[in-house]
């Protein structure tokens, strides 16, 4: 009996000791690939600090080993609503330069800058010089929760009218932005932050500009011109590498916008309903329109009324595909998708990639790729 009861103590161990172990290997392997700490890198380097993934993948290909480069916001983590930790001060404290992408999308970066005594510290606003577009959800969505109350009784205006708003900023290529673009105010603060160009930028950003620039590959290209001209005033005995790297990785950028507008101009529909209405920028550079389920951010609720118009345009406009993103939920997605009979798919809006897909070799470019391949397959007949 005491032979019998030590075996099933054993062998309980060892099965313990497994699931341990296995949950331990899961641990690790599900450990962030990107760096997010200066320690234990190499002295001497330029230590550059970015605050989410297209910021990373942009300074990494111009920098590649001649800098030290941490990514702040954990990868597989949405970045709308992360906030730094005291070892992410750290490590600004410690940076040659920090880059973020701006346009409001950091909200926290304000706050942080103030907070730092890194007075050498060189801070880069990527978005700096490019036309900013401002968001039409938030009207929408205001208009919605003030009706609420009675939408029973009024009738669901037909789609024409509620989407106008979209038609308005999410134009034809090559229509004028003005209406909706803003250049960047600039601002004075305590620390230096580097001038990419001759339009100032700011600091303080409305809450009701549209951040996510990088989906628009020409702007993309613009926030990595203005990562490396930082990278060649603050180390220029490197200056040949860096211009090396732009002008390569310049020429894959203008082939991506290239690929785009061939294979969009091809598409019979031009129509994409969206979870998070985060393509502003890409739409307005290809002539699509983009119908947001929810809005800029991917943690705002659609209201009954919003969700009943959704769902009345994917039937009147025979909408195949409902797109969200791998980051974020998609329940709204998934509902107006099983209301309508139709799929959903992602459209990633690079805002980051999980893990996995990092140790797997994806990138900006190749993400980009597959997110032209998702349209075309929606669009088509």
């Amino acid at each position: 009996m005491k032979n019998k009861l030590h075996r099933l103590t054993t062998a309980i161990t060892i099965a313990l000791t497994a699931v341990l172990s296995l949950s331990g290997c899961s641990r690790l392997a599900q450990s962030d690939p990107l760096p997010s700490s200066f320690e234990n890198l190499e002295d001497g380097k330029l230590k550059v600090a970015v605050s989410f993934y297209p910021m990373y993948d942009f300074a990494s290909k111009i920098g590649a080993d001649q800098i030290d480069l941490i990514n702040l916001v954990p990868s597989g983590t949405e970045p709308h609503d992360w906030e730094p930790s005291a070892s992410d001060l750290t490590n600004l404290e410690k940076a040659d330069v920090f880059v973020y992408s701006g346009a409001g999308m950091e909200h926290w970066v304000d706050r942080v800058l103030n907070s730092l005594t890194n007075e050498n510290l060189m801070v880069v606003e990527a978005s700096n010089g490019i036309a900013l577009r401002t968001n039409s959800s938030d009207e929408d969505e205001e208009h919605d929760n003030h009706d609420n109350h009675d939408e029973h009784d009024e009738h669901i205006e037909s789609e024409e009218h509620e989407f106008s708003d979209h038609e308005d900023h999410d134009h034809s290529e090559g229509e004028d932005h003005a209406d909706h673009d803003h250049d960047h105010d600039s601002e004075s603060t305590g620390l230096f932050h580097f001038h990419a160009s001759d339009s100032g930028h700011s600091h303080s950003h409305d809450g009701g500009l549209d951040p996510h620039v990088w989906l628009n590959p020409e702007y993309a290209k613009k926030e990595m011109e203005n990562i490396k001209n930082a990278f060649v005033s603050a180390d220029p005995k490197n200056k040949d590498f860096y211009e090396a790297n732009y002008e390569k990785y310049a020429v894959e950028f203008d082939k991506l916008d290239e690929d785009f507008h061939n294979t969009i101009a091809a598409l019979p529909n031009r129509e994409i309903v969206v979870a998070h209405e985060a393509y502003g920028y890409l739409c307005d550079a290809y002539g699509l329109t983009q119908v947001g389920i929810e809005g800029l951010t991917p943690d705002s609720e659609p209201t009954p009324r919003r969700m009943a118009r959704i769902i009345d345009f994917v039937r009147e406009h025979h909408v195949k595909v409902i797109f969200f993103e791998a980051l974020t939920s998609s329940k709204s997605a998934d509902t107006v998708a099983a209301e309508t009979g139709i799929i959903t798919s992602v459209l990633n809006p690079l805002e980051g990639l999980s893990a996995e897909e990092i140790v797997a070799g994806n990138d900006y470019l190749s993400v980009m790729r597959d997110n032209l391949n998702a349209l075309s397959e929606a669009l088509s007949e």
